[in-house]
């Protein structure tokens, strides 16, 4: 029997009482202060949080924004919440802050250590979001806050149950830190040997690729097919049977298919600009997403997409019309040089490649699957600690 369980047979050994947020803590929702009282300028202003951009890791960052109008004001210490979408996100503020509508603050009372009810909202998320509205705009009321059902264990235990977590949640921290450093050690490794398997250098008029004579080609020879999809970016489905590529780095899910092949999916606009992604099989795309397949036999279709992850983003901000965002144009991406190596040279080099990519951006193996599974270990103690016997109805 461990710490936890024995403070609950002392403690409470008829089982943890359970009651509604509304009864243990004080809650404070949001408003709107007037637009006219908003600046950034905090001479006689609070500082003013509306939702989530201004979460941190652990604490909430300081806003840009202040105001001088009458508001709810989030006292120190407080959880803050998000009641719109994203419902449910929630951090711990150091300092008094005004709350726009988007956010609650939650305070425990005498009975309810906060840090307690933190870490329990931020375990068992999807029971705030089960309260939310079944209309496209993903949102809780007052009436949703105070009823949420939250289990009250004696204070002793809420205290034993904090200083483990509060541990806990320190060493998995800094484990993460040492990984990500680890992990961005290995991209910049990765970097630097892509960098030098592919580029090319020329000797009396020719050109070589690690010693290896090349011929350029121009990407519309090597590409039968250089085009784009047809749907918006508001097509996707939840749970679809197929990958839909749009301009974000993960692709979306959607049920209807237009393409059927072995491709590289180019984001063509936005922030990611330049970004590939590598599919085999059937998908869809963004009509803004650039599709690359049938490639000639020239080419191994993971060399052509390791050359174009090292060479495009910088191709196309060249390219680009001066002073305007950079976006992709057909003429350009049919008119990209490709330096073509023998087959053989492309192969090795695509395994070396592979390997390192595997390690900096596989979910599945190397370090981003260690970082994931650190979470998952985490998520699962912290779950435990916090599970109690199921609630009487509030």
């Amino acid at each position: 029997m461990n710490r936890i369980e024995k403070l609950i047979a002392e403690l409470c050994p008829d089982g943890v009482e359970w009651r509604k947020l509304g009864e243990v803590c004080e809650i404070i929702m949001g408003t709107s202060p007037e637009g006219k009282t908003i600046s950034s300028n905090s001479t006689n202003g609070i500082e003013f949080h509306q939702g989530k951009l201004f979460f941190g890791n652990k604490f909430l960052k300081h806003s840009n924004l202040f105001t001088t109008s009458p508001i709810k004001i989030a006292k120190p210490g407080s959880i803050l919440m998000s009641v719109r979408a994203p419902v449910g996100d929630t951090n711990i503020t150091d300092r008094a802050v005004a709350i726009g509508r988007g956010l609650c603050s939650i305070l425990g009372q005498s009975s309810t250590q906060t840090q307690f009810i933190y870490y329990y909202l931020k375990a068992f998320v999807n029971i705030i979001k089960r309260k939310s509205t079944g209309s496209t705009f993903e949102a809780i009321n007052k009436n949703d806050v105070i009823s949420l059902p939250i289990p009250i264990p004696p204070l002793p235990i809420q205290e034993e149950i904090v200083k483990i977590l509060d541990t806990f949640t320190a060493l998995e921290a800094e484990l993460e830190l040492k990984l990500q450093a680890e992990l961005e050690a290995r991209k910049k490794q990765y970097e630097y040997y892509r960098n030098k398997l592919l580029t090319p250098v020329e000797h009396n008029g020719r050109w070589y690729l690690n010693g290896k004579e090349v011929e350029w080609k121009k990407l519309g020879e090597v590409c039968g097919l250089i085009t784009t999809g047809k749907l918006n970016a508001n097509a996707m489905e939840e749970n679809g049977i197929y990958p839909f590529f749009t301009c974000d780095e993960k692709p979306y899910r959607i049920n209807t298919y237009a393409f059927d092949l072995e491709a590289i999916l180019i984001s063509g606009n936005g922030s990611k600009v330049g970004h590939l992604n590598y599919y085999k099989g059937k998908f869809n795309a963004y009509q803004r997403t650039y599709v690359l397949g049938l490639f000639s036999e020239l080419i191994r279709p993971m060399f052509l997409f390791h050359f174009l992850k090292g060479h495009l983003k910088n191709y196309i901000f060249i390219n680009s019309r001066k002073g305007s965002v950079p976006y992709i144009t057909l003429p350009m991406l049919q008119n990209f040089p490709i330096p073509i190596p023998p087959l053989s040279e492309q192969e090795r080099i695509v395994a070396i490649l592979d390997k390192f990519d595997a390690l900096v951006n596989d979910l599945t193996s190397g370090l981003p699957a260690e970082i994931e599974a650190r979470r998952k270990q985490y998520e699962y103690y912290r779950n435990k600690l916090l599970q109690f016997p199921p609630f009487q109805k509030c």
